[in-house]
């Protein structure tokens, strides 16, 4: 492994951040695969989110002994915490790394979306300000990459997967390969997610340059935010092994890709697109007691939660019910909500009506 140290120029003077990557060279060894995919894996683009910087931990000791066995064929770019701006903010005690406290903007939203996969269309990597100039240097990292997992996690939730409609069911060896519970699909990506700038510049590439038979790109939602777990960890890392011997990056009899690569796929979690999911917008502030939790199948009308916004008197309860059927996706973590905040996921059997397009949360 060679790890290497990038350096993002702070907006005033002598303030700098840093984060570490690791890279593991297939053509190094003897018998390299010159035709082998290359992947690219980052955690904690959203700072606090600590699940697949875990999984990464335990993922490198398994890499590096393939490694050392001269078992890894395709070039692999590891990026474990690829937000050091994030990972340095702190308000009154609480971390906040979700937004870039300077511009106000989503560190996952604002990454450029580019006609090609060319990085010479990046932008300067001199100018913006330093959270810009860290999405566009992650990009940079990251293009040209066959494998492209951007991991994530939710407040309270399932393990799922958002791919793009244009790679399903292609990619259903990789959500069986890392046991996820769900798959949303989408087709729209207006405000520049990582995922988006990922898969973008191939949509229009012609086919020997999309490769979409061998193109994986993907944000990964593992379960949530306090899901920082060893076993767990372990588990998503396994997870992970799979994916990359399934798609040929690594060599290893003794873990078999699962079915569905050139076959039918062995995944049977849920699968729905985007515009399924409900949001359930909170119809007055207060405290929140669920009755439901994650993975659970509910009934069109079926009580969801309850908003407690005067307590002790009549009156002072608000219920919220299922707009349709279908499964509980996630969930807030706090109790505390304000009015039209949303309350959870629910994948339903059908369109919402109140569909959203593109990201569904800011």
């Amino acid at each position: 492994m060679q790890k290497s140290i990038e350096r993002i120029a702070g907006d005033t003077e002598g303030v700098s951040y840093e984060f570490p990557v690791f890279r593991f060279e297939g053509f190094r060894f003897e018998g390299a695969d010159k035709a082998a995919p290359s992947a690219y894996l980052q955690a904690a683009l959203h700072a606090g989110e600590l699940p697949g910087v875990v999984a990464i931990d335990a993922l490198v000791p398994m890499l590096e002994k393939a490694e050392a066995e001269g078992r890894i064929k395709g070039n692999i770019t590891i990026v474990p915490q690829a937000n050091p701006i994030g990972r340095a903010q702190y308000h009154f005690g609480e971390h906040q790394g979700r937004f870039h406290l300077g511009t106000r903007t989503n560190f996952n939203r604002g990454f450029p979306l580019l006609a090609a996969p060319d990085t010479a269309l990046l932008p300067d990597t001199t100018l913006g300000t330093a959270d810009q100039r860290l999405k566009t240097r992650l990009l940079q990292l990251s293009i040209g990459h066959d494998i492209v997992l951007d991991l994530h996690c939710d407040d309270e939730g399932l393990a799922y997967l958002y791919v793009h409609a244009s790679m399903w069911p292609a990619m259903a060896d990789c959500a069986a390969a890392m046991a996820v519970d769900a798959v949303v699909l989408w087709e729209e990506d207006t405000d520049g997610t990582f995922e988006g700038a990922s898969i973008m510049p191939y949509l229009k590439a012609p086919a020997e340059v999309a490769r979409f038979d061998r193109r994986v790109a993907t944000t990964v939602e593992y379960r949530g935010i306090l899901d920082v777990d060893g076993a767990l960890a372990g588990s998503d890392a396994k997870g992970l092994y799979r994916l990359l011997v399934a798609r040929g990056v690594i060599q290893d009899q003794a873990s078999p890709a699962p079915s569905g690569f050139t076959g039918p796929s062995s995944f049977t979690g849920i699968v729905a697109p985007l515009e399924n999911i409900d949001m359930m917008p909170a119809p007055r502030a207060g405290a929140v007691l669920y009755d439901v939790k994650p993975g659970d199948r509910v009934a069109k009308g079926a009580l969801l939660a309850t908003i407690v916004h005067a307590p002790g008197e009549a009156g002072g309860r608000t219920q919220v019910f299922a707009p349709q059927a279908g499964v509980i996706l996630t969930r807030r973590s706090r109790r505390i909500i304000r009015v039209g905040e949303d309350l959870l996921k629910l994948v339903g059997d059908k369109k919402s009506a109140d569909a959203r397009s593109g990201t569904l949360e800011d």
